[in-house]
């Protein structure tokens, strides 16, 4: 870990529990929105596009829900490598993550070179597979 001072460490851990916090309280309306019972609005549905509206925003809302999941838990991992003295190396190359990239994405696990690596990587292999 090459992070220069505990200070940045100390912003780095508080701005991960903020979104932590945040993220908590977005899947909790989430959530709330999604137990609304479904029968009630399909009998205020007057025709299919209404009903189909209120299918895909059901839809969105699940897949938001989802997204932030996945990102409580890269948060709660980040902060478990914090608390192990292992944060901010990446787990590709083993250097150390840029401080510059951990203050934008505090979670990130790769530094920005092996990132970019990852991600051309499943460029090229998305370009291969053809659709269905």
């Amino acid at each position: 870990m090459d992070i220069a001072t505990r200070t940045d460490l100390t912003t780095l851990r508080q701005a991960l529990e903020v979104r932590l916090h945040d993220l908590r309280s977005e899947i909790h309306e989430a959530e709330l929105a999604l137990q609304a019972d479904p029968a009630v609005e399909l009998a205020s549905v007057t025709d299919q596009k209404d009903s189909a509206e209120r299918l895909q925003e059901g839809a969105l809302v699940e897949a938001q829900e989802m997204r932030d999941l996945d990102e409580v838990a890269q948060i709660k991992a980040a902060l478990h490598r914090l608390d192990e003295g292992i944060y901010g190396d990446c787990v590709d190359c083993e250097q150390p993550i840029a401080l510059a990239r951990l203050q934008v994405q505090p979670a990130a696990v790769r530094c920005a070179g092996c990132q970019g690596r990852l991600e051309r990587a499943a460029a090229s292999v998305s370009r291969r597979v053809p659709p269905r």
